[in-house]
This record gives structure tokens, C-alpha cells and sequence, in this order.
């Protein structure tokens, strides 16, 4: 099998360092990490203008374009495994499931089996789509462990290349389903003296930055403006509970590491059960009632459901569109909201 050049254009106000630029610039999909780009440098697998570039420290300018070779996908060694899943549409050449929260899509140190990968495995009989060069077959996309809803896997090379682009472009139609703190609102003067935030038209949230790695947390997300990944979320407030939270529908227009959490976290509307982003705080019992403040401050996961998904059959060109219900949990959720926010 013949290796694979992933081209990555430098953007705007890239780190000095290659190495660094590269990691900020690079498509996420291509799941490089920083370790692997520094290997790949060393072995002379990333060039300029045809010319290898091995020195990680040097300097480098908006719009430089770099060609990394990568090694055709090796074999995958994780294990089939037969789990249930929700099957919304299968082809040849993809597959889109309704992941369950508590779900980790692919394997990773401290979960290597009980995954989404593992299940589709046997669902497919060991073949999928092995682009990318590690072991995460057909996987072009993400969503958290504990946020549950919609995601397309391929199941073919063809696919995945396809798909891989698609997200890439930023074409692919992803909205989101949140329950948050507070309402976000254009009549805020904090929101409006809140850096990158704004409101559009219909009291639309917008939230621009830069995303990247905590300094000192490296499973959280930080929010910057100079370097990092750039990333823009939206939000509307669907449902008012009295003040105290809102549901809220999000959509994204580009998709980085955990971009709705840290984003409505720096807006001051953490989502309701993330302990990563959301905080201690609890809503206030005097306004929704007792019940809905502990089952708030009870949620086990982040309120964050991936509702709805719409793209272009990477193979076919016919236009695809899926949508999720609510799972239980957050119904019941809803439910006692409201009944808080109405008494």
C-alpha cells in the first residue's frame, strides 16, 4: 500500500516553532499528536517544496505549505467485541450510529476494549477502513465519552478520505442539544464585556477563539487568542427555566477537542454535570425548586446530546441528514426543570 501526503497550510499568527505550528495547523482528523509530528520530522517525512525539514524549532509563516508522508495504516490488533448498537444507516461504505453516553469511541490508554471501535469491529467482522496510520479504524470524528448522539464511522478508504475532507471543510451540519447555567442572553453587559464573545441576529450566542491543551491540565482544553486551533461555536436558548438554565441548541463551525464545554464554560454558561468545565456551581433552589437543583448537581455526565448530523455521501454525493431523540437521562432532566421553573 502506497504511503499518503497530508498537506497542512500555516495559518494565521502560527507559533514560532514548526513543530508547534504544525500541531496547530494540522487537520484534527489526521489524529497527529505532537510526539508523532516530531517523529515524523526526524525521519525526514515532512517536507517544503520538496525539501525534508527535520530542525522542530524552525521559524515558520502564514501560508507555508508542508507535505507530510504518512506510512500506510498498520494492522489493527484491537479486538472485536459484541456490543449493541444503534444503527441509523449502513452502505458499504460508512455506517452513522447513536452512541449511548459512558461510550469511548476509540481505544486509548485506560480503555482498551468496551468501545465504540471494539463494537463495530464485530459488527462488521473485523474490516474497516484503516486511514490515519494508528489504531483507529474508520474514524473521522468524535464526541466525549459521556456526551452521547450522532456519529458517522467509514468503512472504506474511499469513504473515510471522503468524510475526512468534508470535516475539514467545516461542511459537515453537526447541532447539539445542551442544558446549561443561566440564559445566555444579547442583554447581558457581562456577555457583551466578555472577550470573543458576540450575539448575531435572533439573539444568536456566538463564541470565537483559539483552542488548545491547558498548560497544566493536559485533559482539558484552554481558551486562547494567540495561537492554538481557531474555533467559533454558536447557541440559541430553546428553553428558559426561569432563569436558572436553559436548553440550548449549539452548533459548531469548526469542531475542535471538547469546543462546546470550554466555550459556554468561558461565556459563564458551563454545561449542567461537567465536571470538567461546569464547575461546583449549582442552581439556585429558591428559583427551580429542590428537586431540579439536586438533580442538576446529581447529572452524572455533561448535559450534551449530538442531535443532528447532515452531510454528503462521500461516495454517492447524495445528501444525508440524521437526527437523535433525547436519550432518557436528559429527558428526565427536562422534565423536573420544568416542573421547577413552573412552580
Amino acid at each position: 500500500m502506497e504511503e499518503r501526503i497530508l498537506r497542512v497550510v500555516i495559518g494565521e499568527n502560527p507559533p514560532a516553532r514548526l513543530d508547534k505550528a504544525l500541531a496547530a495547523f494540522v487537520p484534527e482528523e489526521a489524529a497527529l499528536s505532537r510526539s508523532r509530528l516530531a517523529k515524523l520530522l526526524a525521519d525526514g517525512s515532512i517536507t517544503r517544496e520538496g525539501v525534508a525539514v527535520t530542525d522542530q524549532k524552525a521559524k515558520v509563516e502564514e501560508g507555508e505549505i508542508y507535505d507530510i508522508a504518512l506510512e500506510p495504516a498498520r494492522e489493527v490488533e484491537t479486538v472485536a467485541q459484541e456490543i449493541p448498537l444503534t444503527v441509523l444507516w449502513e452502505d458499504e461504505d460508512l455506517i452513522v450510529i447513536d452512541k449511548p453516553a459512558g461510550m469511548v469511541v476509540h481505544p486509548a490508554p485506560g480503555t482498551p476494549d468496551g468501545t465504540l471501535v471494539n463494537a463495530l469491529l464485530h459488527h462488521f467482522g473485523g474490516n474497516l477502513s484503516g486511514v490515519g496510520g494508528e489504531a483507529r479504524p474508520g474514524i473521522v470524528h468524535r464526541i466525549d465519552k459521556d456526551t452521547s448522539g450522532l456519529l458517522v464511522v467509514a468503512k472504506s478508504d474511499r469513504a473515510h478520505h471522503g468524510l475526512a475532507a468534508q470535516f475539514e471543510k467545516h461542511t459537515v451540519h453537526r447541532h447539539y442539544l445542551a442544558v446549561c447555567h443561566g440564559v445566555p442572553s444579547a442583554s447581558d453587559p457581562r456577555l457583551r464585556g466578555t472577550r470573543g464573545v458576540s450575539f448575531e441576529a435572533g439573539n444568536v450566542l456566538k463564541i470565537t477563539s483559539q483552542l488548545a491543551r491547558h498548560k497544566t491540565d493536559r485533559q482539558r482544553q484552554a481558551v486562547l487568542f494567540d495561537g492554538g486551533r481557531h474555533a467559533v461555536t454558536r447557541a440559541r436558548v430553546v428553553e428558559d427555566f426561569a432563569g436558572a438554565a436553559a436548553l440550548i441548541d449549539c452548533w459548531l463551525e469548526t469542531g475542535r477537542t471538547h469546543q462546546i464545554r470550554v466555550h459556554m464554560s468561558h461565556a459563564g454558561h458551563g454545561l449542567i454535570g461537567d465536571q470538567t468545565y461546569g464547575g461546583r456551581r449549582k442552581l439556585p433552589a429558591k428559583v427551580v425548586g429542590d428537586a431540579a437543583s439536586e438533580a442538576a448537581a446529581a447529572f452524572p455526565r455533561q448535559a450534551l446530546h449530538a442531535a443532528t448530523l447532515g452531510f454528503t455521501h462521500p461516495v454517492t454525493g447524495e445528501e444525508l441528514s440524521f437526527s437523535s431523540p433525547l436519550p432518557q437521562d436528559l429527558e428526565d432532566l427536562l422534565a423536573t426543570l420544568r416542573a421547577g421553573a413552573a412552580g
